[in-house]
């Protein structure tokens, strides 16, 4: 934090003190973002330690970062509270008592971090225990596009859920020692779809605008009010294309007049950083989208996101202007040598050890025994026991809820989809569950997010549209090449690879995909779904079936068609994880296997390249093959029909 012993220093003084000679300031900010409770670099799923995430290597490169720059602020771009069994922990099993400290706040305020922005998992866990949160937190938030919902029709009187804004006046120093203020406007920003992800939590209490427009509306407020340059905190992600109420912004934001520096974050990447050197206006070399410093760190604490600016004072006008940016992310891990590239800050451990052990304590403790180990690795290419475990459990909590509800003799199906099955999080994010005793920590391993359950009642040509929603997770395969195709599309989050139980289909992947990413229609006349069969017969398109889900994909998280939240017929109480748990301890004995009822369709002399982690080669079908393993963890198979 800066400031120190000369923070009472007037404004007059220091800007005489400086008067003469040069007045450029050199001044840092630095980012984390999309921390998820990972305070320690510790797989609760896996119950070992890890290095290649956790606060605890972050905050090292904090002190590092803050060693070589005399002016340096620290700040957080949100989804801190929910990711691991840590969050759920003292969420759900033993929750914080009023005034208590979140156990990610006890690290940071070692840290000592000059602000915080919200991000949608924030909300995860309910407005109450949120509130509860920031009470205690260490340092101020900002949020400025959610608005407590009045119900009078008038946006014009909302008013912000939470602060919109702050502007910290700080004391810096020059190039030459001498000090001065400078006045950081800090604005706070998070997708508007919170209110279609956590319906549950916030209907009718809080609402939402767009990023965009929020930015215009308060920055001149901030400029008016003496803020000397204008950070936002975007809990959201790069995308070329841009409308109004687009969940990733940072893009758009980048042109908003005023604006000096967007912290990015929500999608887990990294910038600057090749994924994003197609994005127009982007520079990956400096840093910048549209000239505007920008960076996005990572995630888990992965990667510490560092935005240098150069900043100059004009006497004549009293005003700061930026002259040069620089941003950079710097990992903790190096991915080809696979070893830390720095040591992890013991005090983060000491904050949070209390938190940590109970977590421990809670994550171990039987569910039920387990006859066969239980994988993800191959999820992407034929029906897993992964998924098919939680589609049983959530069929069987569906069916007791709707028992003596006019919906009783309807068909059930179920919606579930493999979330760890690598991508962007890497070689090692993957379910992975031993045979022997079944804990909470595999079932945390099984369903990774506080999702609770529901059900919504669709027909038979809903069916059919939300598979083939789902198939854009694959590339499509043209089947005259002989060279080896990718066949997973990484840009399509697994979480949204929904396998729809209760039904049979077979995805054609030679086919272009029906939907585009962002949920349209982009080829009418196209079908990878074949084969839809309901108990051996072709699906009929007016049937209605329920259909069990979670919130977030009711709700309409994914753009799926049809869902929209409209035509939830059940909002259950109880977290999916907590279904799967009364589903195993029933069972007591669980037997993970796949009842195969989709597959991909054969593409005759086809050879179709599959990433997985180096593991899978002990669970490969039999017609795959091990091609090599690369340097980022990955491994590389041929499967071919």
């Amino acid at each position: 934090m800066l400031g120190g012993v000369l923070k009472h220093i007037p404004l007059m003084t220091a800007l005489l003190l400086g008067a003469a000679g040069a007045q450029t300031v050199n001044l840092r900010i630095l980012e984390t973002t999309d921390l998820h409770t990972s305070a320690l670099g510790y797989d609760y799923y896996q119950d070992k330690p890890t290095g290649e995430f956790g606060l605890e290597y972050t905050a090292t490169l904090v002190q590092n970062a803050r060693k070589e720059a005399r002016n340096s602020l620290l700040f957080d771009n949100g989804d801190l509270i929910q990711g691991n069994p840590l969050g759920d922990f003292v969420a759900r099993v033993n929750p914080l008592a009023e005034g208590q400290r979140h156990p990610m706040h006890a690290a940071m305020a070692v840290l000592g971090y000059d602000a915080g922005n919200l991000g949608n998992h924030e909300f995860n866990y309910g407005l109450p225990f949120l509130s509860k949160v920031l009470s205690a937190a260490p340092m101020p938030y900002v949020s400025a596009n959610v608005y407590v919902d009045d119900g009078d029709g008038n946006p014009a009187n909302d008013k912000n859920a939470f602060t919109p804004y702050l502007i910290q006046r700080k004391l810096v120093f020059d190039t030459q020692g001498r000090p001065y203020y400078i006045n950081v406007g800090v604005i706070g920003l998070l997708p508007p779809q919170i209110m279609a992800w956590d319906k549950a939590n916030l209907d009718g209490k809080v609402t939402t605008r767009d990023m965009v427009e929020t930015a215009r509306k308060f920055i001149p407020e901030m400029k008016a009010k003496g803020a000397d340059i204008v950070v936002a905190i975007a809990h959201s992600g790069i995308n070329a294309d841009y409308v109004p109420g687009a969940e990733n912004a940072v893009t758009e934001l980048t042109k908003v007049p005023g604006l000096d520096v967007v912290l990015s974050g929500h999608s887990h990447q990294e910038f600057p950083g090749p994924v994003y050197k197609s994005i127009p206006g982007a520079d990956i070399t400096k840093g910048t989208i549209n000239g505007k410093a920008v960076v996005m760190a990572g995630f888990w604490g992965n990667d510490l996101g560092i935005i240098d600016l150069k900043l100059n004072y004009d006497r004549k006008t009293q005003k700061w202007s930026i002259q040069d940016t620089q941003s950079a992310v710097r990992p903790i891990w190096d991915k080809t040598a696979k070893k830390n590239l720095v040591t992890p800050d013991p005090r983060i451990a000491a904050a949070v050890k209390q938190a940590h052990e109970g977590t421990l304590a809670y994550v171990r403790g039987k569910v039920a025994d387990l006859t066969a180990p239980i994988n993800s690795y191959w999820a992407l290419t034929q029906d897993d026991p992964s998924v098919q475990l939680v589609s049983n459990a959530q069929i069987a909590y569906v069916k007791a809820a709707l028992s003596s509800t006019k919906y009783k003799d309807l068909p059930v199906l179920s919606a579930a989809a493999p979330f760890k099955a690598g991508g962007r999080a890497g070689a090692s994010y993957y379910t992975d569950i031993p045979a022997g005793t079944l804990a909470i920590k595999n079932v945390a391993d099984l369903y990774v997010y506080p999702n609770t359950v529901q059900a919504v009642l669709v027909t038979g040509a809903q069916v059919q549209e939300w598979l083939e929603r789902s198939a854009g997770q694959f590339k499509q395969i043209d089947p005259s090449k002989a060279e080896p195709q990718a066949l997973v599309d990484e840009s399509f989050p697994t979480y949204n690879f929904d396998v729809i139980d209760g039904v049979t289909y077979e995805i054609d992947v030679t086919q272009p995909n029906r939907y585009n990413s962002k949920g349209e229609v982009a080829n009418a006349g196209a079908h990878r779904i074949k084969n839809l069969m309901y108990m051996g017969k072709p699906i009929d398109p007016a049937q209605e079936f329920v259909v069990a889900t979670n919130n977030y994909r009711a709700s309409g998280g994914g753009s799926f068609p049809g869902l929209t939240g409209k035509n939830i017929i059940l909002q259950a109480p109880d977290e999916t994880r907590q279904a799967l748990i009364g589903y195993f301890n029933d069972q007591k004995t669980v037997n993970p296997t796949a009842d195969g009822n989709w597959k991909l369709t054969p593409i005759p002399g086809a050879t179709l390249l599959y990433t997985s982690s180096p593991t899978a080669q002990k669970y490969m079908p039999a017609n795959a093959t091990l091609v090599k393993t690369r340097d980022d963890g990955f491994a590389e198979y041929y499967i071919k029909y």
